[in-house]
């Protein structure tokens, strides 16, 4: 067993479930909105594996489901059907998506972080920089003060904050800053699969670039099982090794980054490219 991340068969409609909402909807009729019943079909019939060292992108337009099936894996959200199993939890014979909300936040202790396109969905804002960083580390039954403010401060110069902002209320940072801050929280207890939706979506462009920097570091240098989700080729490209597209709730192609880059097979995708590429 080589992954650390394993997901099947993921689906997620709002509204009427059933064969008769995913009728008349996909890529081929042009909406995830089904004519029958109205419901959304959010995402349907997805699955990858993702091994320890490796970043997979998913990548596709608004709407096209990639952050609904990141919500669902994060626990963020119920999936309609699927299943996802994770190494570090069971040695991946359970599946995580069938647990009880209680037993889904614990796994976001430290074994699934996620980096949210809005760091206010990750951070208190009103919480110092250290003090967000420590509430992730005492959740995971760190008690020493002197160490838990040592490990944010290994955290914080991990990823490159001034440690002389380490008490400063979150709301006061810049908004590459606090996404910073966001990375050094997931990281804390060390986590084996790391989340990102969007990373830097919203971002201006020279501070998007730092941060990008940054994480294509991070995950080379720590070895965990990322999955990148972005509307933005360019992000694909930078962090990623291998990338699924997904348009309209289904996955239209997967393969290895540069290759996908070099020769897209999907119409899709041959857009999503030249977009990038523009």
């Amino acid at each position: 067993m080589s992954w650390a991340l394993k997901v099947e068969g993921l689906g997620r409609v709002y509204g009427e479930e059933g064969p008769r909402s995913l009728t008349g909807t996909g890529p081929e009729h042009g909406t995830s909105v089904s004519p029958v019943t109205g419901a959304v079909v959010a995402a349907w019939d997805v699955g990858f594996e993702v091994e320890p060292g490796e970043a997979l992108g998913v990548v596709g337009e608004s709407g096209s489901g990639k952050s609904t099936v990141m919500r669902c894996v994060a626990g963020d959200e119920r999936p309609s059907r699927g299943s996802a199993y994770l190494r570090a939890y069971d040695d991946g014979a359970t599946d995580v998506l069938a647990l009880d909300d209680g037993a889904r936040r614990r796994l976001r202790v430290d074994r699934v972080a996620v980096v949210y396109q809005d760091p206010a969905a990750g951070l208190d804002l009103d919480t110092s920089a250290g003090g967000n960083i420590a509430e992730r580390l005492t959740a995971a039954g760190a008690r020493n003060f002197g160490r838990i403010r040592d490990r944010a401060a290994e955290l914080l110069e991990l990823t490159e904050v001034p440690l002389s902002r380490m008490d400063d209320p979150v709301r006061t940072f810049s908004g590459g800053m606090r996404q910073r801050v966001q990375i050094a929280k997931a990281l804390a207890n060390r986590p084996p699969v790391l989340l990102l939706d969007e990373p830097t979506t919203g971002l201006d462009a020279s501070v998007a670039a730092g941060v990008l920097d940054l994480l294509r570091n991070l995950l080379e240098r720590l070895g965990v099982a990322a999955v990148v989700v972005s509307h933005d080729f360019g992000v694909i490209e930078m962090l990623t090794r291998r990338v699924m597209v997904m348009q309209h709730g289904r996955v239209v192609e997967t393969g290895l980054t540069d290759q996908l880059l070099e020769d897209p097979q999907h119409p899709y995708s041959q857009r999503l490219v030249a977009a990038a590429r523009g």
